[in-house]
């Protein structure tokens, strides 16, 4: 009896810890979208918007972005995207909740490649 009753408990730890860790968010669970928006700043950069989406179910905080070489010809808010260390931070470190975006807009002659690099998530 009392050992099928540690196997329960050891069981239902079990269960717990897998899904506190499924919880957790990646990097990965970042989604960034970046379009053309038909605008032109000068007489040779093209605008685009960039669109970072937290597709994680918990709300995310401190997104890091990597984007080698990143220029914009015209100012980008600092409170919504800005150099921080190695990375650019997104809003200001304030929270993404789930499903929720930050938009801004910058203008080059080409698009920046833009990869999550890391967050700290509230689950």
């Amino acid at each position: 009896m009392a050992l099928s009753l540690k196997l329960c408990a050891a069981i239902f730890l079990l269960l717990m810890v897998s899904q506190v860790s499924s919880q957790q968010c990646l990097p990965s669970s970042i989604d960034i979208q970046q379009t053309n928006s038909g605008k032109m700043a000068g007489a040779l950069d093209t605008v685009f918007q960039v669109t970072v989406t937290n597709r994680c179910r918990c709300t995310v905080k401190n997104v890091y972005l990597h984007s080698d070489g990143f220029s914009s010809s015209t100012p980008v808010d600092p409170k919504i995207f800005r150099r921080a260390g190695s990375g650019y931070l997104v809003g200001n470190g304030r929270r993404i909740p789930s499903s929720k975006s930050v938009t801004f807009q910058y203008a080059w002659d080409h698009y920046s490649k833009m990869t999550p690099a890391s967050l700290q998530a509230e689950c």
